[in-house]
């Protein structure tokens, strides 16, 4: 299998609200997940993580810690490994943009009432990492 190493972001408003998007794409076109994506040539974690985060999001972000990584097939063979970090808004606009059709902070009862890419919710809960 092709391993592909990807990201993905934890941020969270002042209400603990959590961010996230709905994809325009596949994979999971129309489900919802956090704001994230491959890690490009030449970039670090942290460095997809606020790239991805401000493409998909429109906000900028300080990256924090790692939570946790889980393993995803793909197509074609793939692996996807993805790296899920803390993050911080420090500025801009909540927009969606690049293979985000829609972006919104949500609450707990909200992201379970969406549907979610794979495994999301369960993972979150896993790491206590859902929204309060």
């Amino acid at each position: 299998m092709e391993r592909v190493d990807c990201v993905g972001a934890l941020v969270y408003d002042e209400q603990h609200r959590l961010l996230v998007v709905r994809r325009a794409n596949e994979p999971g076109r129309g489900l919802w997940a956090i704001p994230g994506g491959r890690v490009e040539p030449g970039e670090d974690d942290p460095t997809a993580v606020a790239r991805e985060v401000a493409e998909e999001t429109g906000l900028t972000v300080v990256v924090g810690g790692l939570v946790g990584e889980v393993e995803r097939p793909g197509p074609q063979g793939q692996l996807y490994v993805i790296r899920d970090y803390e993050a911080t808004a420090v500025g801009g606009t909540l927009t969606p943009g690049d293979d985000a059709s829609d972006a919104r902070f949500v609450t707990r009862s909200e992201i379970a009432a969406l549907p979610t890419t794979t495994l999301l919710i369960s993972t979150l809960e896993q790491w206590n990492a859902l929204p309060g």
